[in-house]
């Protein structure tokens, strides 16, 4: 388990004895574009493949941590959802089929440079024609690095999203700064877009 996924794994496990489970602003943004079958990479908790499940999108959500993972397989029984949990090391992870919409929302910035733009380009390659990609990052000039592994993580540039997906329509993208702790402060791109069919 690498350090990043310790963090996550401790932040989910108090967030699930808190009951905290509400979407975040970026899950929200992505919420009205889910539709069809929809892989989340580094799913976390589950929020948004929960929703998109009760609506009717056929999910498969992975993350690396055993608490968010066993949470999603949980209610997806418990709720006869079409969703599909998997706890998957996404650093050695790759796409094998197309879907409608791929999700990796907060995930691609915690690997190596060459390793997080070949996940996005894995990421483009494998939305079907007239699907979306949901997109979010965090970029330069982000200060809050507890949750990054030393050596191990990947500022984007800004813009670098929609610098990717050439000839795609961007439907959405969002720059957004947020404080964080010890006068730390959180910066993230976000994009949403649609690959043009033909």
């Amino acid at each position: 388990m690498t350090a990043s996924v310790r963090f996550f794994e401790a932040q989910f496990q108090r967030q699930v004895a808190g009951g905290e489970y509400a979407l975040n602003p970026f899950e929200r943004l992505a919420l009205p574009y889910m539709r069809g079958e929809v892989l989340d990479l580094g799913c976390g908790l589950g929020n948004l493949a929960v929703e998109a499940a009760r609506t009717g999108c056929r999910v498969t959500a992975l993350d690396g941590s055993t608490t968010a993972i066993a949470r999603l397989q949980r209610i997806a029984r418990d709720e006869g959802l079409n969703l599909e949990a998997r706890e998957t090391d996404l650093s050695q992870y790759a796409i094998d089929r197309e879907y409608d919409v791929i999700i990796a929302i907060g995930l691609l910035m915690f690997f190596p440079r060459a390793r997080a733009e070949a996940m996005l380009a894995d990421i483009a390659a494998h939305v079907r024609p007239g699907g979306t990609a949901v997109l979010n990052v965090l970029t330069e000039g982000t200060t809050f690095l507890d949750m990054f592994e030393p050596g191990h993580y990947h500022l984007f540039p800004r813009g670098a999203l929609e610098a990717a997906l050439p000839g795609w329509e961007i439907l959405e993208a969002v720059h957004d700064t947020f404080p964080a702790s010890g006068d730390s402060v959180k910066v993230f791109d976000t994009v949403l877009a649609r690959r043009r069919e033909g």
